[in-house]
């Protein structure tokens, strides 16, 4: 599994709010998923959504992402949020689902 990603402001603007070592685990989580298929790493979690995961101490940092379908290997991230609860909340996987439908109708 080979694949380049692409981080929205918004997730870049996350991922630099977090501590510097936290930063670090989450690149190296995303460099690990795309060398090997494993879904402590990058998991779906819809039909279209898929979720960077890594694990700080007690915190859990997602970052939602989705495939580009005109893009051969090539995956978005729209944004990332710290997991409070067990599950995925609707409103974290409906925000994505909005920046994708915006992505891949050319309006960002």
């Amino acid at each position: 599994m080979n694949f380049n990603v692409i981080l929205s402001e918004e997730t870049i603007k996350f991922i630099n709010s977090l501590d510097y070592k936290v930063q670090k685990k989450i690149t190296y989580h995303i460099q690990k998923s795309r060398e090997v298929n494993d879904p402590r790493l990058l998991k779906k979690i819809s039909d279209d959504i898929w979720e960077f995961r890594t694990r700080s101490g007690n915190q859990q940092i997602r970052l939602m992402a989705f495939w580009d379908l005109n893009k051969v290997s090539l995956i978005i991230c729209s944004h990332g949020y710290i997991k409070k609860s067990s599950k995925v909340p609707k409103s974290e996987i409906e925000k994505a689902m909005r920046f994708r439908h915006r992505y891949l109708n050319k309006e960002l």
